[in-house]
């Protein structure tokens, strides 16, 4: 329950989220590299080539699995854990898987147009970035 006298919570802003992004992406990198060396035997060793289209599938696989497996088990990945954040639904319970896949390919929307699905959280004034919105979740400041 809330108390009604206690202020409304300030939802997390732009640079606290950019900073659990960019811990999160160095992780993601390391993942990647190694879901990379895991793949490369099974294409003789070689390099993959742009019309491989199951190699950029795979790996976005991989991330959403990276992504999901944190958000469904506790909300947070490390980099959150690290800027104190955690997501939730909109009435602060946990995610699930089909809620983690509509929020990893909206991310994906927020990110394909040059990042102004993030930069909403600027102009919104629930800070919500559109896949906050388009998947009913929220970014809050965990304990």
């Amino acid at each position: 329950m809330t108390d009604p006298d206690k202020p409304a919570e300030k939802p997390p802003g732009l640079l606290r989220r950019l900073g659990a992004i960019f811990y999160d992406s160095l992780l993601l990198v390391a993942v990647l590299f190694f879901s990379t060396a895991i793949l490369l035997p099974l294409n003789r060793g070689e390099a993959f080539q742009p019309d491989q289209l199951y190699f950029p599938i795979y790996l976005i696989a991989v991330s959403f699995l990276f992504f999901g497996w944190f958000w469904t088990h506790g909300g947070q990945t490390l980099g959150m854990r690290a800027w104190k954040l955690k997501v939730c639904s909109q009435n602060r319970t946990p995610i699930g898987w089909p809620q983690a896949l509509l929020r990893f390919t909206a991310a994906l929307l927020s990110w394909s147009v040059f990042g102004l699905g993030f930069l909403w959280i600027i102009f919104n004034r629930n800070k919500c970035a559109w896949h906050d919105w388009l998947s009913n979740t929220r970014i809050v400041r965990s304990p």
